[in-house]
């Protein structure tokens, strides 16, 4: 399965539609459909509104919009990689850890704000990435402060990442005080539209436009299968980034930037449940992001096949198992 992969071949986005469907059946033997919080963001809690009369007619509605979400969003993250030149060769290596990554844990394949946010950050990437070394930039500066916005709107605590995006402009461009203020604009346009909304259908209060979110440490229930899940998550992690600073001096220093982008992001994004402290891990999913990438580095650059090999079945068994006779699914 791992040889399949690491070509790049127009088939293997068909290849990893079945796998994704295969290794994500029981999300849809047990529908989980998704309830609005108090938390959350203005736009995710309209969505789910407007959603509602369809996952009430048809059952499997949510989790078909799920999987297609996250199989969009492993493409899009593929794509990033193969066309960055990431890796020292094409292939679909991040989209099939982006699909194994996510089924580690139930709540990474419900249709939450965080998974949707996951598009945005997607999108965020591939701007920060186009930047580097561009002179005319201000639409996409303009852009990547959208999406920032977008995804606040959509989850208040991914207001984390804003720090992610500051360490992200400085380390893709040199500073420019307008390209600062383009980007803020873009962060709050959706907030300024939302308060036109609120203005003209009488409904306007400030405190509306202020994302909600609390400090605190998440419950988390403690058992081996997310100990299980933890190391799956850990090992090719680890493995992957020992490639990464191994291969370092070999990359463009555009490629460098863009790993460093990644793990700030990994960094950065293992502080949002600390801002949303819930029970459940969904809020975790932010990280499935970079992790698939330096999984597929994982993959990528064992030179001995028989250790990503183990590594990939490993994963396959232990999600099966899960899946069929733990409790999480």
């Amino acid at each position: 399965m791992i040889g399949i992969f690491k070509q790049k071949n127009p088939i293997n986005l068909l290849v990893l539609l079945l796998f994704g469907v295969l290794i994500k059946l029981p999300m849809f033997f047990n529908p989980y459909i998704p309830e609005s919080h108090p938390g959350d963001g203005f736009l995710y809690s309209s969505i789910l509104e407007f959603l509602h009369p369809y996952g009430e007619k048809f059952q499997l509605f949510y989790p078909i919009l799920t999987f297609s979400l996250i199989f969009i969003q492993s493409v899009a993250l593929t794509r990033i990689m193969n066309s960055k030149r990431m890796m020292n060769s094409s292939n679909y290596l991040t989209g099939m850890s982006y699909m194994l990554i996510t089924s580690l844990l139930p709540e990474w394949n419900y249709f939450s704000a965080p998974l949707i946010s996951n598009t945005a950050f997607i999108y965020l990437l591939s701007v920060l990435f186009k930047s580097y070394n561009l002179q005319q930039v201000k639409g996409i500066i303009y852009n990547a402060g959208l999406a920032m916005g977008a995804a606040i709107f959509l989850f208040p605590p991914a207001i984390s990442l804003l720090i992610w995006l500051v360490m992200a402009m400085m380390v893709m461009r040199t500073f420019r005080l307008n390209e600062w203020l383009i980007c803020l604009l873009g962060i709050l346009t959706p907030f300024y539209f939302y308060g036109v909304y609120l203005f003209l259908s009488d409904q306007w209060d400030w405190l509306k436009l202020v994302p909600q979110f609390s400090f605190g440490f998440p419950a988390i229930k403690q058992s081996a299968w997310i100990a299980g899940s933890t190391f799956l998550l850990t090992v090719p992690f680890l493995s992957g980034a020992y490639f990464v600073q191994n291969n370092l001096r070999k990359m463009l220093i555009q490629v460098r930037k863009g790993w460093s982008l990644l793990l700030l992001f990994l960094l950065v994004s293992l502080v949002v449940p600390f801002i949303s402290h819930d029970s459940d891990f969904d809020n975790w999913v932010l990280a499935a992001v970079p992790l698939a990438a330096f999984h597929a580095c994982s993959y990528q650059y064992f030179t001995l096949r028989i250790f990503p090999n183990l590594l990939f079945w490993l994963s396959v068994i232990f999600i099966l198992i899960y899946q069929y006779s733990g409790p999480g699914w």
